[in-house]
């Protein structure tokens, strides 16, 4: 059997959820006939068939979650007998067939001696630790039925549902921030009384993001902790933070510093409409250099928003109010526009954080 494997989607995508099947086993395909769509942590994708043939095997149900380099289909023919490394269920209960990993490895995790691939990976799935079960089976093997019965049990004591897609993603990425970044926050307030109209900002936070990366660049820049090791980036690509029924998305705005307003104006709202018909490319959600959590559209004055590595800033963008300012020893009322700066302190210092606040909120200022 020849097999088509997951491949890879993508910067830090590895593994996709099955969405739906379009075809089945004995179907002929041909090249670039639609075989599969997945969800991965960024987008829904299509998968159309490399070449012709007449499909053997489909490999997981729907609801699945497969990784990279694992079979998706197997094609009637002999496969490549020297890289059969494992076995993986799927299609047909009770059918086993070895399946090649190719250059984009399997993320799965070999969580006990005592257990098949094919349980182990069941066992990921739901969510099982291995370790802490007594096999039924010959030695102590752990089968198939015990780890669905510990997941069973897991299940009626918390009696919560297991995270899928976007959600699941944003768990772990936060999880891994929490883990590795070392967070500071600075918080300032932007006066707007000089803009003709103060109420739809995006379009000017970002122009002003890209002047503070202009005078403090070390904010615009990747940081690899376990090298240590900084990378600077000679244009702003911004992520924007949308917030959507199934999770948060943050497409990315290329070159900002470089673009018109109105240039910017039309290329946000094309991310936000892709991302609302979850149709955006899984590279448009790539590569941010620094992030902007628009939260204040919804409510809020000021926030901490996580940083992501290998990022080292996210500016976070309250609800404008009107407020009473003190003006040459006069109260007046002017729109003002929270501003929080959430920075590794591991990458970045306080004063460099101070100084790009300060460029920030001295550009959001200008008429």
């Amino acid at each position: 059997m020849k097999y088509f494997k997951l491949p890879d989607l993508g910067e830090g995508l590895q593994e996709a959820e099955i969405v739906e099947w379009h075809v089945k086993a004995g179907d002929s395909v041909k090249a670039d006939q639609l075989l599969v769509s997945v969800e991965t942590a960024k987008a829904i994708v299509d998968l159309p068939a490399p070449h012709d043939g007449v499909v053997a095997k489909i490999f997981g149900q729907v609801g699945d979650l497969l990784h990279v380099g694992e079979p998706l289909v197997g094609y009637e023919g002999e496969g490549d007998a020297g890289t059969v490394v494992g076995r993986l269920e799927g299609g047909a209960e009770g059918q086993a067939d070895s399946f090649c990993v190719g250059a984009a490895p399997s993320t799965r995790e070999h969580l006990a001696p005592r257990a098949t691939p094919a349980v182990r990976q069941l066992a990921q799935k739901l969510g099982v630790e291995l370790a802490g079960l007594s096999g039924s089976g010959p030695d102590g093997l752990v089968t198939r039925a015990d780890v669905e019965a510990a997941a069973e049990g897991a299940r009626e004591r918390f009696g919560g549902e297991k995270l899928r897609g976007v959600r699941r993603s944003m768990a772990l990425n936060m999880a891994r921030a929490h883990a590795e970044v070392v967070p500071v926050s600075l918080f300032a307030d932007a006066d707007l009384h000089r803009w003709a109209q103060a109420r739809d900002p995006l379009v000017r936070l970002a122009m002003a993001i890209a002047a503070a990366c202009a005078a403090e660049p070390v904010l615009n820049a990747w940081f690899d902790g376990k090298g240590l090791s900084l990378r600077q980036h000679a244009q702003l690509d911004l992520g924007i933070a949308v917030d959507t029924p199934d999770g948060l998305f943050v497409p990315v705005l290329r070159n900002v510093g470089a673009r018109s307003a109105e240039d910017l104006k039309e290329g946000m709202a094309r991310l936000r409409a892709d991302v609302q018909a979850r149709s955006i490319p899984p590279q448009e959600m790539m590569g941010a250099t620094l992030t902007l959590s628009n939260y204040g559209t919804l409510f809020g004055r000021y926030a901490s928003p996580v940083v992501v590595p290998p990022q080292v800033a996210i500016v976070g963008a309250g609800a404008i109010r009107d407020e009473p300012v003190a003006v040459r020893g006069e109260v007046v009322v002017h729109p003002v526009l929270p501003l929080s700066l959430t920075f590794d302190h591991r990458a970045v210092t306080g004063g460099e954080a101070a100084r790009f606040l300060k460029a920030l909120v001295a550009a959001l200022e200008q008429p």
